[in-house]
């Protein structure tokens, strides 16, 4: 009877590896599938010496931590290469996480991404070399003619940012050299912005999986998503939805986020490489659910049906498509939507969950309504915000996951 080891790869999180382990915990799943019974377990993985030819003993690891610390990363990547572990990120495309190869690749495939360039370190890299270099080949440049050609307002951005670090809006000249100023050593982005536009989307894709949110990037974070189902006509939330997959898809990512803007009814992807996307329960707080039993059924399909994660990336594919002029945007989103229905095995993943997952729903709504879940609740708001706004926002959090269980209880009937 096999048992799959899931692995929790993590740095400072509590509220959602709580969550994941305390449902597989209560789901107790035993999935009869090839003559055999497959059960799961989980284990937070921690971080030591490794031998390279040690086996590991996890059928597949959720990575939170690699993106930013490299002894992890390494073991990801040996377990790729040499274990078929599977790993619901690619450790080998991380460095298209850093915003500007998902940026060139999407470009080329046809997206609108809106007008970006990429500008020089304002401070000069520390290397020896680097004077001779700058002075020999280093071509003077017009930051503000740039600036103009990308259009104002526009955004100056991190190319390997995260959290909205380092990200400034620009309205003049001013502004501009300011911000390039206190930039530093940092590779930047000029990007165009689109102003007066009718909604931001942060789409959040788990597997095969995606819930597209209303998201709202100038409120506290804790009120960042709003719980708003129809906010998107079925056409742009069906656009929405394929440009997530479609980044995804192409860079082997399976736990993912990709923000969009909507204006006059056209998608503008605006970043799409977020290597530990929010699923905290103090942000998603409606939606966390949601997150949460997706990442498990997505885990229980890979590792009961075997699939095996793909490391190479079969860019050629997308090119031909992207490279065509005979097509048009919506056929290109049309074969698009195609390769990556393919790719996440959608229609056999679905069948998977009606016939051996079914029970996860409800109880994932048993154990959101649990007293169980209400302490996790409360010690993740003790520990996001301070003592005098406990109370308050207990309560609202608590509202909203009172909504999730009513809407959740008219769905499952």
């Amino acid at each position: 009877m096999p048992n799959h080891l899931i692995g929790l790869l993590l740095g400072t999180e509590e509220d959602w590896p709580s969550a994941f382990e305390t449902l597989v915990t209560r789901a107790g799943l035993a999935i009869d599938l090839g003559g055999e019974r497959h059960t799961f377990t989980t284990e937070r993985v921690t971080i030591e010496p490794f031998d390279l030819r040690a086996r590991p003993r996890h059928a597949l690891v959720l990575d939170r931590l690699a993106y930013w610390y490299y002894v992890p990363r390494e073991w990801l990547k040996k377990a790729a290469l040499m274990n078929d572990t599977y790993l619901l990120n690619n450790p080998f495309t991380f460095q298209a996480m850093e915003k500007h190869a998902a940026y060139c690749a999407m470009i080329r495939l046809g997206l609108r991404v809106p007008e970006t360039w990429m500008l020089p370190q304002k401070v000069p890299v520390d290397n020896p070399r680097f004077p001779y270099t700058a002075q020999k080949y280093n071509q003077a440049f017009d930051l503000d003619a740039i600036a103009e050609r990308v259009g104002y307002p526009l955004y100056m951005k991190p190319y390997d940012g995260g959290a909205w670090v380092g990200v400034t809006r620009i309205a003049n000249s001013a502004q501009l050299h300011h911000s390039y100023d206190e930039s530093g050593g940092r590779l930047m982005h000029l990007q165009r912005s689109i102003e007066d536009f009718d909604v931001f989307a942060r789409s959040l894709s788990i597997g095969p999986e995606t819930m597209v949110m209303h998201f709202e990037s100038d409120r506290p974070m804790h009120d960042r998503y709003q719980v708003d189902h129809g906010f998107l006509t079925p056409e742009v939330g069906t656009e929405v939805v394929t440009i997530g997959r479609l980044v995804n898809a192409f860079f082997r990512w399976e736990f993912n986020s990709c923000e969009t803007i909507v204006k006059d009814g056209v998608v503008y992807p605006i970043d799409y490489a977020n290597a530990c996307p929010d699923i905290a329960l103090t942000s998603l707080h409606y939606y966390f659910p949601w997150a949460i039993r997706s990442l498990f059924k997505w885990a229980a399909y890979c590792t009961v049906t075997g699939r095996r994660m793909w490391i190479d990336q079969d860019t050629r594919r997308y090119f031909d498509v992207g490279d065509r002029d005979d097509l048009s945007y919506e056929e290109k989103l049309t074969i698009y939507r195609s390769l990556t229905d393919e790719y996440f095995e959608v229609e056999q993943y679905q069948d998977f969950c009606a016939t051996h997952l079914a029970r996860v729903d409800g109880i994932m709504l048993e154990y959101v309504e649990s007293d169980e879940f209400d302490g996790l609740l409360v010690d993740s708001v003790r520990s996001t915000f301070p003592a005098h706004e406990h109370d308050q926002y207990i309560a609202h959090f608590r509202g909203r996951l009172g909504e999730w269980a009513h809407d959740e209880r008219s769905r499952l009937g």
